[in-house]
């Protein structure tokens, strides 16, 4: 018996040291191989500066991708060759794209030189690293234009480039690179016809989803916790803690626009938590208010920011991604028109 515990011991031993040396061997590969993509793209971006023929390139990547088939495989096709152009074009230096061949795949690369702005791909590349998406989930989020739903993507552009830069030096989540507006609800199969309890049933339902939505920090504490303030009952509809920001979050789901004592009762739970449940090392909790319109002049007037409080819309219907932003308010304004009708014929 204990030979076969001492066997096991170090079957895991071992098993351990060939699980990271292929790890490593994966990182090495990747790394070759996204390096030798770049030097090709780099080749042919210098042989198009050595002729003006505005029809050259399309002519130069064909026969190439022809060549190379012939030689070496199927590996070679012309979109091949033109991501290859592509990846030298967006990141000129060698020790760029080797760094981050140290972090992503080439598939994650793929999908990220096609992103026409710079910042919005600095942002999908240090959030990636960050909680380590796959390419299926860095496809789904750029879908979803989880980008223009953060809060960053409203900041003047050096705030912008000074947070993912230091985000990407020091590793340091500023709260507007997490939270976002708004959040898109669809994947929790509400009918037309809904009410705060019926989301944040959902919501628990379908708990493994929503943190995936929200980022990969997000860990589930309390669905309506009860907290009691001078011997009157108040509960907070979700409870999280987000592990890169070091703090509670506090969510407030509401069906219709966002009201001004809708801060009121924010603040009130903030402080509670930061009285009774912050611990020594936290950061101050924040709250996020997800309501069917934002009020923009309403959020401006009371100075949501200085109260680390957060307010997005949201939605239960995804439009397609070209009339997203038309369809935002009139999807809502259908939704609640819908209850409204079948509450008056009840």
């Amino acid at each position: 018996m204990a030979e076969l515990s001492s066997t096991n011991a170090l079957f895991s031993e071992v098993a351990l040291l060939v699980q990271r040396a292929q790890q490593r061997v994966a990182i090495s590969v990747n790394a070759e191989l996204t390096t030798l993509y770049w030097q090709v793209g780099k080749a042919i971006k210098q042989r198009l500066l050595q002729n003006q023929n505005p029809n050259y390139g399309e002519q130069l990547v064909k026969s190439l991708a022809i060549q190379l088939s012939a030689q070496f495989g199927k590996g070679w096709s012309k979109a091949q060759v033109w991501n290859c152009l592509r990846t030298a074009e967006i990141f000129p230096e060698e020790q760029k794209i080797y760094a981050l061949s140290r972090e992503l795949s080439w598939t994650h690369l793929r999908k990220l030189i096609y992103i026409e702005n710079d910042l919005k791909r600095e942002f999908y590349i240090e959030i990636c690293k960050l909680e380590r998406w796959s390419t299926r989930q860095l496809e789904k989020r750029i879908g979803s234009m989880l980008y223009e739903r953060t809060a960053i993507s409203k900041k003047p552009e050096e705030t912008i480039k000074h947070e993912l830069q230091t985000l990407k030096e020091e590793k340091k989540l500023n709260p507007d690179l997490v939270f976002r507006d708004p959040y898109f609800l669809d994947f929790l199969g509400l009918k037309d016809t809904y009410s705060e309890k019926d989301i944040e049933s959902a919501i628990v339902a379908e708990l493994q989803r929503f943190i995936s939505e929200f980022g990969s920090d997000f860990a589930f504490l309390a669905r309506q916790k009860r907290i009691t303030i001078d011997n009157e009952d108040y509960y907070i509809d979700l409870l999280f803690y987000h592990r890169s920001l070091r703090c509670l979050v506090v969510i407030d789901l509401k069906l219709d626009a966002f009201k001004a004592a809708y801060k009121g009762q924010m603040e009130l739970y903030l402080r509670w938590l930061q009285k009774y449940e912050t611990i020594e090392g936290e950061e101050s909790p924040i709250g996020l208010i997800l309501c069917a319109e934002a009020g923009g002049e309403h959020i401006e007037l009371m100075q949501l920011e200085k109260s680390n409080i957060k307010v997005a819309k949201y939605l239960t219907k995804l439009p397609p991604k070209k009339l997203l932003q038309a369809k935002l308010h009139e999807a809502i304004r259908i939704a609640r028109e819908r209850l409204d009708n079948k509450a008056g014929d009840e």
